[in-house]
C-alpha cells in the first residue's frame, strides 16, 4: 500500500479537525496520484472534504465504529481487520493519524508533502519517517512556493 500526507517541519498534519493549509499545486498532485486508486481514511478525515462527501474517481474505503455512519459512495468498515481485506495492494492510505498510525507498517511507498513550516498549536501528527530506519528519500523534488510557503515532495520507500 500507500500512503499520503502534507507535514510540517514538525510532522504534525492537522489542527483541530483540519489540515493546517490547503495547497492548490498539493491538491492536485493528490488528486493525480490517487485518482483512480482506493483510498482508505477515517470517518473524521472524510468530514474535512467537500460536503463530507467521498472522493469522486476513487473507491472510498473508510474507518468507523458508528454502526449508522454510511455515506453514499462509500464502504464503511468498523474494523481493520475486514477493511484490510478489500484493500487492494496499490491502495492509498490518506489518514487522519490514527489511520495513518495503524497502517504505516503496511505501506511500502510515502509521498509526503513537506511544508518549510512550524505551525503553532497542531495537535495531529505523522510519523516521522526521516527518524525510522525502515523508511529512505529516493526521490525529493525541487523547492515549491504557494501562498508565501515554501514545499517540496519527497518519496520515501520502506528499505
Amino acid at each position: 500500500m500507500n500512503v499520503i500526507a502534507a507535514v510540517d517541519r514538525n510532522w504534525a498534519i492537522g489542527k483541530d479537525g483540519n489540515q493546517l493549509v490547503y495547497l492548490s499545486e498539493d491538491l492536485r498532485r493528490f488528486r493525480a496520484l490517487t485518482t483512480g486508486h482506493t483510498v482508505i481514511l477515517g470517518r473524521k478525515t472524510l468530514a474535512t472534504f467537500p460536503g463530507g462527501r467521498p472522493l469522486k474517481g476513487r473507491e472510498n474505503l473508510i474507518l468507523s465504529r458508528n454502526p449508522d455512519f454510511a455515506p453514499e459512495g462509500a464502504r464503511v468498515f468498523a474494523d481493520m481487520e475486514s477493511l484490510l481485506a478489500a484493500a487492494p495492494a496499490d491502495a492509498f492510505v490518506i489518514g487522519g493519524s490514527s489511520v495513518y498510525q495503524a497502517l504505516l507498517d503496511r505501506c511500502d511507498t510515502a509521498y509526503i508533502t513537506k511544508i518549510d513550516r512550524a505551525f503553532p498549536g497542531a495537535d495531529s501528527f505523522f510519523p516521522n519517517l526521516d527518524a525510522l530506519p525502515q523508511w529512505r528519500i529516493v526521490e525529493e523534488g525541487p523547492e515549491l512556493e504557494e501562498q508565501g510557503m515554501k514545499f517540496r515532495y519527497v518519496t520515501y520507500r520502506r528499505r
